[in-house]
């Protein structure tokens, strides 16, 4: 069984848009499930780590595909 690949594309979007994007999409999954949001706005680098934190969610990973940044955040 595999399982369902859940992508958020947030490039484009300014703060506080990829977060709050980003709750809208978590709050659809199952607790456990992977979210991977992809953003360039560079206050997204202090903004999905601060909301995973806040909301008891885990940041799996962050890290820099060229100029876009890429979030893996299992929800809680």
């Amino acid at each position: 069984m595999t399982k369902e690949i859940h992508l958020l594309d947030a490039t484009g979007l300014l703060c506080p848009l990829p977060v709050l994007k980003a709750r809208k999409r978590l709050q659809s999954l199952a607790s456990g499930e992977v979210l991977t949001m992809h953003a360039d706005d560079p206050a997204a680098i202090v903004d999905v780590p601060h909301f995973c934190s806040e909301t008891g969610h885990h940041l799996v990973s962050s890290e820099l595909d060229g100029p876009v940044q890429v979030y893996v955040i299992r929800k809680k």
